[in-house]
């Protein structure tokens, strides 16, 4: 039961990058870009739990769900992977939407010929 939030994140993660890769938004567009971007995202989100930590804003929650793994104080293991999938979820919306967005210009602008 320890590992159930964190294998729910693992599959999260997986149904992230095959909607990236069905929809060529985020790492199957520019890898590389793709790559620094996400670990920029998770290590400022890192760096604000711990900020929230060190302050006595944040604190780890006891449930039977999680591994009871830390890699610091009050951070649980599980939160990089929960982090990695917000950065993720948010690039492949920003990127989805952003295709949506350039398709309907496309169109109208093949429409109004």
């Amino acid at each position: 039961m320890g590992l159930l939030y964190l294998v729910a994140l693992c599959i999260s993660i997986f149904g992230m990058a095959m909607l990236d890769r069905r929809f060529t938004l985020f790492f199957w567009r520019d890898a590389p870009r793709a790559f620094v971007t996400l670990l920029v995202g998770v290590v400022f989100f890192l760096i604000w739990d711990i900020v929230g930590i060190d302050t006595g804003v944040f604190f780890r929650g006891e449930t039977s769900f999680m591994t009871g793994i830390q890699i610091a104080p009050e951070l649980p293991l599980e939160e990089v992977f929960f982090l990695t999938l917000l950065c993720y979820l948010t690039m492949n919306l920003l990127a989805g939407t952003r295709l949506i967005v350039d398709r309907r210009a496309s169109r109208r602008e093949g429409g109004a010929s």
